[in-house]
């Protein structure tokens, strides 16, 4: 999967449902995607907030699109962060969470969307083992997309490949049936929770989803989910 900075919670139901969980960091970054943006809560009405780059483009590898984050932005984002959220339960926690994800010095964008999902991952607690594709399956690059995916997952000793919903319109599940790999795709279920008095706004951030649930709790959404 393509690393996302602080992604919304069915990225970690992924996370949840697998072993091993590669990030692809070397294939073409997307713009207006959701490598470097997501969504908080602001005003009870679900705002885009974007990481700045440098001269982001399709034509580049995620790992090569670099950072263009100075101190006037960061500053501006952490005050956004707590005037939204500062009367949140876990504010506190979640909040020196999120200032220590952009305290590292990091060269792309990969590398900080990674860095923010792989320190989340150890604030819930869960024991899926990380792996990045540029360091450990370069030698699959230029494969054809499925190939590829199914070569990764036999270089990791597995049988099962599990992808997001949306790749029932790329992978075929008895394609890799002849390649000896089950493909599974996940259909993520958003469970609805309280977000100050307004009405529930779903699919934000996994920043809003810490805000107002605790560890337990946001362990138990990331089971509600189906692979089909």
């Amino acid at each position: 999967m393509q690393p996302y900075i602080f992604p919304y919670i069915g990225y970690f139901q992924l996370i949840n449902a697998v072993d091993k969980f590669v990030f692809y960091d070397d294939v073409n970054f997307i713009k207006r995607g959701w490598i470097n943006r997501n969504q908080i809560l602001v005003n009870n009405q679900a705002n885009l907030f974007s990481i700045p780059l440098i001269k982001a483009s399709q034509n580049k590898l995620i790992n090569e699109v670099q950072l263009a984050i100075d101190e006037k932005w960061l500053k501006q984002f952490l005050n956004t962060i707590e005037f939204n959220y500062k009367k949140a339960p876990q504010f506190e926690e979640v909040n020196e969470l999120i200032k220590n994800v952009f305290q590292g010095n990091y060269n792309s964008i990969a590398e900080l969307a990674i860095k923010s999902v792989q320190v989340i991952a150890n604030y819930l607690q869960l024991s899926t083992v990380f792996e990045i594709s540029s360091e450990k399956y370069i030698q699959t690059k230029g494969m054809e997309k499925a190939d590829r995916l199914i070569e990764i997952t036999k270089l990791c000793q597995a049988d099962t490949y599990i992808n997001p919903s949306g790749g029932k319109e790329l992978y075929d599940k008895e394609y890799f049936e002849t390649k000896n790999i089950d493909l599974f795709f996940i259909e993520n279920k958003i469970v609805p929770y309280s977000q100050f008095d307004s009405n529930f706004v779903g699919g934000l951030s996994i920043i809003d989803v810490m805000m107002f649930n605790t560890k337990a709790q946001i362990r138990n959404m990331i089971t509600k989910y189906e692979l089909v």
